[in-house]
Formats: C-alpha cells, structure tokens, sequence
C-alpha cells in the first residue's frame, strides 16, 4: 500500500464484524446455494469474503469488532483478512466513485429477475467468439445460461456442485478447466479459499482473459486489472440477494484501469 493516499490501517477501526449464512434456491431450480460470509465495516465500507461452512465460528463478530485494522490484516483466519483488506480498500477508493467503473442497476423483483440481470451483466464483460470454451470457476446456473446466450460452452468447475440445472456435468477439478479454456470466469471466493493465485497464474501463463465477479474481496481483486484480470464485476454488500429494491454493481475492464 506505500505510495497510495488515505489513512494508515494502523489508524483505522473495523467497527463491526459480522457473518451471515443463507440459503437460496431460485423458482425451477433444484439446487440450494449455502453461503456463509464474515464481513467488516470500515468508516462508510464494508468488506466481505465467504468462507466453507464451520472455518469461522460467531466468536469471531465478537472478538474482531472494535479491532484496529491493520491488526485484521495480520492475524486471523484467510477470509477475515480479505474482508478486512477489501474493507480498506474500498474505503481508500469506493466503487461509486471509482472513475473506472461502470455503475449498473439491478432492477427491482423477485430473486429470479434480480439473478439473471446480474449474471447477464457479468457475462457482458465477456468478449468471446462464439463456440468459445469459456472456465467457470464457482457454478451459478443464470450465470451458465448468460454464458451460452452469448455464445460461449461453459466448463463449469466447483467444489460444492456436481451438476448443473440442466445435467451438464461439474468437475472439481479446476487445472482441467484452467488448462482448456479459451477464458475464464472465476468467483471472488477464490480469493477466501486460496485458490485465486492458482486461477491468475495459469490465466498469465496462457494469455486466456479472466473474467472475476465478485461480491467476497471486490476491491481486491480490482487490484489485479491489468495485472492478470481483464475485467470484474464488483458487487459490494449489501448484495443482491439481500434486496428486492435496485441496487448497484460495478462493472471494470482492465484497460480503463487508473
């Protein structure tokens, strides 16, 4: 962080830590999506990252809250240092104010309406030709559909999924994806479970454009535009699934990096 304005870690307090764990299965679906994020509020931000089910304990919300910052940074489990890190740097420089980012409205509706705007929105920072095989590390099946509507072939790659609404089969095997796809699309909670720097050097290493979106680490990983990431959605909390009114993302391409 040497060089960058705004105020010292060391001089900032993580007034309130906190997790949440959800489920949510969409109208026609079949499978149920369980998510657990600790999340941290610096100043007029807030960071998150998800973590598997029984690697935070609600002690933590107790313990962390009031911290200093920079002691979030350095101690704890993985994903609290993301959500403190993604804290401090949206604080350094929010996504509404980020002259790179494109803003978009999610409209108002249903979870099934607010999904499929998301993940179309997403699938637009894709520039693919058709018949393209396109990585997608972290399954959400909108977001399949939004690939193939675009004309790209889907491998889907997850931990938790075995196949996806409409039976295509999903390996958990991410070097077999990584090492076949002419792109890539990966979740923010690559960065919460380790797997992120793998995604990003092998992407590096064959030139393939990776494509992050994220609501864990936002504001991390659009510290890697133009450094491995070609383009992010950025969906800072509260998320999506959390309203039924119009809220935010924020679309960035690496080439409009400042």
């Amino acid at each position: 962080m040497s060089g960058r304005p705004g105020t010292p870690p060391a001089e900032l307090t993580a007034t309130s830590v906190f997790w949440v764990h959800h489920g949510t299965r969409l109208a026609g679906g079949d499978v149920t999506y369980l998510n657990q994020y600790v999340l941290v509020r610096v100043g007029g931000s807030f960071g998150a990252c998800a973590f598997e089910a029984g690697e935070i304990g609600p002690e933590l919300c107790r313990d962390a809250s009031g911290s200093r910052l920079d002691e979030l940074l350095r101690e704890g489990p993985r994903p609290l240092r993301i959500a403190a890190l993604d804290a401090y740097l949206s604080e350094l420089r929010p996504h509404r104010q980020h002259p790179g980012a494109e803003a978009v409205t999610l409209p108002a509706g249903p979870p099934e309406v607010r999904a499929v705007a998301r993940d179309t929105a997403i699938a637009g920072l894709l520039d693919i030709p058709r018949g393209a095989k396109v990585g997608l590390i972290g399954v959400v099946n909108p977001l399949i559909a939004a690939i193939r509507e675009r004309g790209g072939e889907p491998l889907p790659c997850d931990f938790n999924l075995r196949t996806t609404q409409w039976g295509d089969a999903v390996t958990d095997d991410m070097h077999q994806v990584l090492d076949t796809a002419d792109a890539v699309v990966a979740t923010g909670m690559t960065l919460g479970n380790g797997s992120f720097d793998t995604v990003l050097t092998r992407c590096r290493e064959r030139g393939v454009p990776l494509v992050v979106y994220a609501q864990s680490g936002a504001a991390v990983a659009r510290e890697f535009l133009a450094d491995g990431v070609t383009a992010l959605s950025a969906e800072p909390f509260p998320f999506s699934q959390f309203s039924a009114d119009p809220t935010p993302l924020y679309r960035y391409r690496a080439e409009v990096r400042s």
